[in-house]
C-alpha cells in the first residue's frame, strides 16, 4: 500500500453529526431494542417494519424464496431471507475465490506488514482485527484482503469464498458505529473498533484464509453455522468460540453465516496465495459466487 500527497477527503457535515452522535449513544442497548423488534411475529409490528424498509431500501425480493414480504414471520426473517436455489451463480473453477456475500468492495489489496487500508489516509492493523490471536496474525501476515461491505437492501447470508475447514473461531467484543462508506473515512480503526466474530480456515491443500464479520450499528446479532446467534451476548467479553469435532468441510458457496442488519465482511488470505482480479476494485459492486481472485498466482 502507499500514500500519496493529496489531502485526505474529510467526510461531510452530516456524516460528522451523524458519527458524533453515535458516540454518545447506548449503541448496544439501541442495538438490544432493534434486535427484539425485528424478532416481533405481532402482525401490524412486523408489517410495518418491514413496510417501512421495502419503502426506504427497495430490496430485490424476485430471486427469494418468498417473493412477498408481507409473508415472513419476522422482520428478521424476511432481512435474512435465503435465495432461489441457482439464484446466484458459484464460480466452480479450480483456484477460483469467489465472493461471500451480496454488496460492495470497500478495499481490496494487499498488506503492508500488519497495516491493511480502510479508506483513503486510514488504515488498521491485522493484530487488532484479529483481536491478538498471534498463530493467525502471523499466517496471514502481509497478505490479500477485501473489505466488502452490505448495505441494508442486500442480500444478507454469508458463503464461503473457497472450500475449507474451520480451525479457529473467536468474539472480539467491541463498539457498535456504522460501516458505510461515511464512516470508515471518519472512525479511525473502525473495523479493529466494532464488535466482530473472527473465523479462521484451512483448505485442503492446508492453505490458511479468514473472515472477520463486523458488527455495526443495530447489528447486535450475528449467527454462524456452528454457533448460532453469537451476538448479542453478556458479558461482552473477548472468547474462543468451538470448533466442530470432527471437522465438516464446507463447500465454495456453501453458507457459513449471518447478518441480522447490514454490515462487513473483510477476507482474509496470506502473503503470495492469489492475485484478484484487476476489475475487482474498490467501488465494485460483487453478488455471492463471483470470482474476486485466483489462487496460486503471485501478483
Amino acid at each position: 500500500m502507499t500514500s500519496g500527497s493529496a489531502a485526505v477527503p474529510r467526510a461531510p457535515v452530516r456524516a460528522r453529526l451523524s458519527l458524533a452522535a453515535q458516540r454518545l449513544l447506548p449503541q448496544h442497548a439501541l442495538s438490544r431494542v432493534v434486535h427484539r423488534l425485528t424478532r416481533s411475529r405481532v402482525a401490524p409490528v412486523k408489517n410495518a417494519l418491514i413496510g417501512a424498509f421495502v419503502r426506504r431500501f427497495r430490496p430485490e425480493m424476485g430471486d427469494a424464496c418468498e417473493s412477498n414480504p408481507r409473508r415472513y414471520e419476522s422482520f428478521n426473517a424476511f432481512f435474512t431471507r435465503a435465495l432461489q436455489p441457482g439464484a446466484r451463480a458459484i464460480d466452480r473453477e479450480d483456484g477460483a475465490v469467489v465472493s461471500p456475500v451480496d454488496g460492495t468492495v470497500s478495499q481490496i489489496g494487499q498488506m503492508d506488514g500488519l497495516t491493511l487500508l480502510q479508506a483513503k489516509g486510514k488504515s488498521y492493523r491485522l493484530d487488532a482485527l484479529l483481536g491478538g490471536h498471534r498463530e493467525w496474525i502471523e499466517r496471514l501476515r502481509g497478505g490479500a484482503f477485501a473489505t466488502l461491505y452490505l448495505a441494508p437492501h442486500n442480500y444478507h447470508r454469508i458463503h464461503m469464498p473457497v472450500a475449507g475447514d474451520l480451525r479457529a473461531a473467536w468474539y472480539t467484543p467491541g463498539r457498535l458505529f456504522s460501516v458505510n462508506e461515511a464512516a470508515t473515512r471518519a472512525v479511525s480503526e473502525l473495523f479493529a473498533r466494532n464488535e466482530r466474530i473472527a473465523c479462521a480456515f484451512e483448505t485442503g491443500d492446508g492453505l490458511p484464509f479468514a473472515m472477520v464479520l463486523v458488527g455495526a450499528l443495530f447489528v447486535g446479532s450475528m449467527t454462524t453455522r456452528w454457533h448460532g446467534e453469537v451476538t448479542p451476548c453478556r458479558p461482552r467479553s473477548a472468547r474462543d468460540l468451538p470448533v466442530p469435532s470432527p471437522l465438516q468441510r464446507l463447500e465454495k458457496g456453501e453458507e457459513m453465516g449471518r447478518f441480522n442488519m447490514g454490515s462487513t465482511v473483510v477476507l482474509l488470505f496470506p502473503r503470495d496465495s492469489l492475485a484478484w482480479l484487476p476489475q475487482v476494485m474498490a467501488g465494485s459492486p460483487i453478488r455471492v459466487g463471483q470470482r474476486l481472485a485466483r489462487l496460486g498466482v503471485v501478483p
